[in-house]
């Protein structure tokens, strides 16, 4: 339904009683689906977001960095998204909360080593 979507047509489908937006970056599709009632630029523009974070975690983030870190990706959408409602919309404050995770993750592992 997504895929085979020609590139000149919008961003968005209507699917039973819900909106599909979706964002196509090089290989990668980004999609949401939505109640009819909510706005559909908004959630373009979250996605477009998000896939900007990405791209400074994992430096022009691609499908493997997806696959391989699906974790740290849900963890990125988690500083980002709560319960649907946006609470962080600074990408710097995303990246320094990301950072300190992995500074932790990283400490706790070579604690558990040694």
């Amino acid at each position: 339904m997504v895929i085979g979507r020609s590139s000149k047509l919008t961003h968005f489908l209507e699917w039973r009683d819900y909106k599909i937006v979706f964002k196509r970056y090089a290989s990668l599709y980004f999609v949401a689906c939505i109640e009819k009632e909510d706005n559909e630029l908004i959630v373009l523009d979250i996605i477009h977001h998000f896939v900007e974070v990405l791209d400074r975690y994992f430096g022009n983030v691609c499908e493997l960095d997806l696959i391989f870190n699906f974790h740290q990706a849900y963890f990125i959408l988690e500083e980002m998204i709560v319960g649907g409602h946006i609470i962080e919309s600074s990408k710097k404050q995303v990246l320094k909360m990301i950072a300190n995770n992995d500074s932790m993750m990283d400490a706790n592992f070579f604690k558990d080593e040694s």
